[in-house]
């Protein structure tokens, strides 16, 4: 089962269209406003994928050099309703993405 975090501008009622993995939130494991680099850092030996709407992170970040995927969701708003339509790309990012790599879900065909 992959380990997925939730970074704060995802909407943690997500989780429950995604059941087969087991997601936590930034702000559950008290990481509340950190920094991307520190987040990245920290999250890497507990989790296997952060998901992010935050469309920067791949630009200011060298994701190579940490050992989790990266998911982000690049849709025109991060509403639920919104990300909700283009789940099923969502889990396949999720599910497919590789360490020091970045998955980009656009919920466009």
């Amino acid at each position: 089962m992959r380990r997925v975090l939730f970074d704060e501008d995802v909407p943690r009622q997500l989780r429950r269209d995604l059941p087969e993995f087991k997601i936590r939130t930034v702000q559950e494991e008290g990481w509340s406003s950190t920094k991307n680099g520190e987040l990245l850092r920290l999250s890497s030996p507990t989790f296997d994928v952060l998901v992010t709407a935050d469309k920067r992170l791949r630009h200011q970040q060298n994701i190579a050099r940490y050992d989790i995927g990266v998911v982000v969701i690049a849709t025109r708003d991060t509403r639920l309703p919104r990300i909700q339509q283009c789940v099923e790309e969502l889990r396949a990012a999720i599910r497919d993405v590789k360490p020091g790599t970045v998955i980009i879900v656009t919920g466009e065909e």
